[in-house]
């Protein structure tokens, strides 16, 4: 299979089943999935600003920066997944829970964390602070992963000062489960077809 088509159906299925985890297993219980949902959170808490907004203008001035960092590709990809994962979360929007949230928070976590990792492998992610790790990981090479994880561990800690503590422990859980989970992916080796090893 042309490997551009193979990108777009691995990055299709990366991006639905991070907007699945967030849709099922994170919103209906108001847990933050990463530090630009955070930022957005705590925008509208101070300042009333709404939340899509914040998230817009966040993710154009990442992708900007995408662009310069990451290069062209990489940054049309990103809005290629934000829009899947968008058209998934409005989709399978939850009214309520359905679960206790200890077991949301588990299985919501892993699969965010495949979709993520998923995303990351192929050169693209979600948009937001995801972005902004690919970037330190390029640089730095360190794992993607972990460097996501302590960008969203700093946000979350300022949402849960300012919003609601309680909130703090089950996202901060949740990060440091999927981010694991990103980073194993990470260093997972993948054969296609033509030989071709990712």
């Amino acid at each position: 299979m042309n490997i551009f088509y193979t990108k777009a159906i691995g990055l299709t299925i990366g991006a639905a089943i991070q907007g699945l985890a967030m849709a099922l297993f994170f919103f209906p219980h108001a847990i933050s999935s990463g530090g630009a949902a955070g930022i957005s959170i705590i925008l509208n808490a101070l300042f009333d600003i709404p939340h899509a907004t914040t998230l817009w203008l966040l993710n154009i001035v990442m992708l900007f920066i995408a662009v310069k960092w990451l290069g062209k590709q990489s940054a049309i990809w990103t809005i290629y997944c934000v829009t899947v994962t968008s058209f998934v979360v409005s989709h399978l929007s939850l009214e309520g829970p359905i679960n206790s949230v200890v077991f949301d928070l588990a299985v919501g976590s892993v699969i965010f964390g495949v979709g993520i990792g998923i995303l990351f492998r192929l050169g693209a992610s979600s948009g937001g602070m995801d972005i902004l790790a690919l970037i330190i990981s390029k640089a730095s090479k360190k794992p993607a992963g972990r460097i996501l994880f302590w960008i969203n561990t700093i946000i979350l800690l300022m949402t849960g000062f300012v919003v609601n503590v309680q909130v703090i422990f089950f996202a901060l859980l949740s990060q440091w489960v999927s981010t694991r989970i990103i980073d194993i992916i990470g260093k997972v080796r993948i054969r296609v077809k033509a030989g071709l090893e990712v």
